[in-house]
């Protein structure tokens, strides 16, 4: 059985804050993927787990959220696992501004911690 979610905290390439709610034992990190203003793009880790080898199994329910207040953004990831590992998850969102530009889209991908 997996132990309860942790809160976690982290920043983007463009400053924009996240509060991050995980699975300890399922989270390895977090990756940011966005367009910058000068039409680069760019990818940043926003958050990496801080308990590198886990004390239990996931479990096969899989819980994360991701908040940043200043881009009115909240995204809850929920799925089961029960046929095998899950090594990533990808996450496309986009903001509320209009038109919407490249800057708006945001891609996060969620890596689990190796397996043994």
């Amino acid at each position: 059985m997996a132990r309860h979610n942790r809160v976690g905290r982290g920043v983007d390439q463009c400053g924009f804050g996240y509060r991050i709610s995980y699975q300890p034992d399922w989270l390895d990190r977090i990756r940011v993927t966005r367009r910058l203003p000068s039409g680069r793009r760019s990818t940043r880790t926003i958050f990496r787990n801080p308990a590198r080898n886990p004390k239990g199994k996931a479990g096969d329910l899989v819980r994360t959220r991701i908040e940043s207040p200043a881009q009115s953004l909240a995204i809850e990831i929920s799925f089961r696992t029960a046929s095998g590992p899950v090594g990533e998850v990808e996450v496309h969102w986009r903001g509320n501004a209009a038109p919407a530009y490249e800057a708006d889209r945001v891609r996060f991908i969620l890596t689990a911690l190796p397996t043994a």
